[in-house]
């Protein structure tokens, strides 16, 4: 199968989403001059032109697209196409209401937005494969084409009759039979069980609680749903042409596709990431997107979309200050990315998105958001040759996985504070304050290349998953486990004992008695740090307690246990603690920081050959790096130090 490296060949690719249908043809040509000066070569088409493409059912209009590929092929802009199956033209809605999608509550979504698709709707689908196949039939030749864009941001979701049916079907293929449905539904409770396959229903609103296990398989449904559409899509292009790579674009953090499933199935993982440039931890909020899309990827990928400027989505839209746009771009290169896009190139003067930044602003060519563009664009085109298709080195594996996500944030839970997303953000952020470089790895991955494996908290584990964990530690890995870990299995039915037997004889303990979830700023004393948010009462068997509560209802229970190479943490330490922890952690399994000695807020990584040193702080700091270098940005020659200026970038080689 084509690669990334088919689309990028020894390049980084540099562009954006571009939207010339909202620009008289004039302007086309004024793009591609200030592309050309701003060193863009990739630029994405098409993604929201269905009603420009499809202005009735079945007619085409393709003529302006064939010019503006031809006018992309002759400048040198790859062409990276989209199929604009994410927003369909407002006739189909009119002509087809089976294609729009249905709440919890009934209520039909219009048209007039975008994203507004029954995943499940037959007629939806097959208006998606024709307009596909069209394309990919017509452009599958052109010289312009190295990508091939389906969709946008899958996102949608469908309570509706349709939907019904497609989730009966999806429910015979997992269980077969209406007995296994029942049981791992557990439906004795509340009189819920099934005699008839019509009687089955997603989860629509109710006077009390959902069935948690049928909440859980509704997110699998929808995830493979969306999923069903995408390889059809992809399908039909590969079909056309199976050298030209193709990918959808992820949204960070997002939990609604299993990522690890959705990713076997992409040429090139993709991702669009919007940290907030207000936010003390946005630099980090953006390494875990990177480090999770990488690792999904199982090497280089493509940040689809970012912003130049501000977004338009939050309560307060603030710009990126002077040097942060750069700054990020070229962290997310450190950490594998062989594509830097935005959304979008030209910004909007109409529609829901007018104040969302784009590469060209409103302040035009001489504005200081596009000033930054041209100079991002110089920096890509000096380190691509060295760091494009190279790999982003890491010790140490964060296990992550949807299922147990969408398992952990049922209702009826013990505590709604505990949010899996914000677990897995406090330990990937000590870790990052470490300066210890980390992938993200499914629980049932070969994990035997890490020196280390931690899991903040996954409710649910399969028993393989457990089983590789055991392997794991058995043949001498160090393990790092998270507070409510192994809870429930697949069907999330609790395991005997509150937590699997198998993970209670890793970390030695004896008995789980109960869990002691905390209130909003709530702490409890442990021997040399404060916990937060979470507790637990636990009896240690063989296991060796690293940390004792002190005072309240647990003092002198285990807050940290150990057995051997594998410790248990009962709570969520606070950052400092929890940072402290993780570090020696990773120092006892010789999982060494980059560099030593790092001033704070600065970022070591290593990718291939190159040493990316980045400065996410506000003042100018000297940065020890033993040796000589040669800086790529500058051309310099770099010895023993390198001074770096607020949100300055080293790239240095050796």
């Amino acid at each position: 199968m084509p690669g990334l490296g088919d689309a990028t060949r020894g390049r980084i690719l540099f562009g954006g989403d571009h939207n010339p249908e909202q620009w008289p043809e004039e302007t086309w040509h004024e793009d591609v001059r200030l592309m050309k000066e701003a060193g863009v070569n990739s630029v994405t088409l098409g993604v929201f032109s269905w009603a420009r493409l499809e202005p009735r059912p079945g007619a085409r209009e393709f003529g302006w697209l064939d010019r503006l590929l031809d006018l992309m092929h002759d400048n040198g802009v790859g062409v990276v196409l989209a199929t604009p199956t994410a927003s369909p033209p407002p006739w189909m809605g009119l002509l087809h209401p089976d294609t729009l999608p249905r709440d919890e509550d009934g209520r039909t979504e219009g048209w007039g937005g975008r994203q507004h698709f029954s995943h499940s709707s037959a007629t939806y689908r097959r208006f998606a494969a024709a307009i596909t196949e069209d394309l990919a039939a017509r452009y599958g030749g052109h010289p312009a084409l190295a990508m091939w864009h389906i969709n946008n941001e899958y996102c949608t979701h469908d309570w509706g009759d349709e939907a019904a049916a497609t989730f009966r079907r999806w429910l015979r293929d997992r269980y077969g039979t209406l007995e296994a449905l029942n049981t791992a539904w557990g439906t004795a409770f509340w009189s819920q069980g099934y005699g008839d396959w019509q009687e089955v229903l997603p989860p629509r609103r109710v006077h009390h609680r959902k069935n948690p296990a049928q909440v859980l398989d509704f997110r699998r449904y929808t995830s493979d749903m969306l999923l069903e559409c995408y390889t059809a899509e992809r399908d039909i292009v590969r079909r056309h042409t199976p050298h030209i790579p193709v990918t959808t674009n992820f949204m960070p953090m997002w939990a609604g596709q299993d990522g690890w499933k959705w990713a076997a199935e992409e040429d090139v993982v993709s991702v669009d990431v919007y940290p907030d440039p207000r936010d003390p931890f946005g630099a980090q909020e953006g390494a875990l997107v990177h480090d999770l899309t990488r690792s999904q990827a199982r090497g280089p990928w493509m940040l689809m979309e970012q912003a130049a400027g501000a977004v338009d989505w939050r309560d307060v839209n603030r710009p990126k200050p002077r040097g942060l746009n750069r700054l990020w771009s070229l962290q997310a290169v450190a950490r594998g990315a062989d594509a830097v896009c935005y959304f979008q190139w030209r910004q909007s003067r109409q529609g829901a998105e007018k104040f969302h930044s784009g590469m060209l602003g409103h302040a035009g060519e001489h504005g200081r958001t596009f000033r930054e563009v041209v100079r991002i664009g110089a920096d890509l085109a000096r380190i691509g040759p060295e760091a494009a298709g190279t790999h982003a080195r890491a010790e140490v594996a964060i296990l992550h996985e949807w299922n147990a996500w969408w398992a952990g944030a049922q209702e009826g839970r013990p505590s709604s504070e505990v949010d899996p997303a914000r677990i897995v953000r406090a330990w990937h952020r000590a870790l990052w304050e470490a300066h210890v470089t980390t992938d993200f790895a499914h629980p049932e991955h070969d994990l035997a290349g890490y020196r280390l494996v931690v899991v903040p908290q996954l409710h649910l584990l399969t028993d393989a998953a457990i089983d590789n964990l055991v392997a794991y530690v058995r043949a001498g890995g160090t393990l790092v486990c998270g507070f409510l870990t192994g809870v429930a299995d697949e069907d999330d039915r609790v395991r005997p004992g509150g937590m699997d037997e198998r993970l209670r004889e890793l970390f030695g303990i004896r008995v789980l008695h109960e869990w002691w979830p905390l209130d909003p700023g709530e702490v409890v004393d442990c021997d040399g740090f404060r916990g937060t948010l979470w507790s637990e009462e636990i009896e240690a068997g063989d296991g060796i307690a690293e940390a004792r509560y002190r005072g309240g209802e647990l003092d002198g229970h285990p807050a940290v246990l150990r057995r051997g190479r594998a410790r248990y943490v009962t709570t969520l330490p606070e950052p400092a603690a929890l940072r402290d922890l993780l570090a020696r952690a990773a120092a006892e399994a010789g999982a060494r920081p980059v560099l030593d000695g790092l001033p704070a807020r600065v970022e070591a990584v290593r990718r291939g050959h190159l040493l990316f040193v980045l400065n996410h702080g506000r003042g100018t700091v000297t940065v020890e790096v033993p040796g000589a270098h040669r800086d790529l940005l500058t051309g310099r020659r770099v010895v023993d130090t390198v001074e770096l200026e607020r949100h300055g970038v080293a790239v240095l080689a050796p």
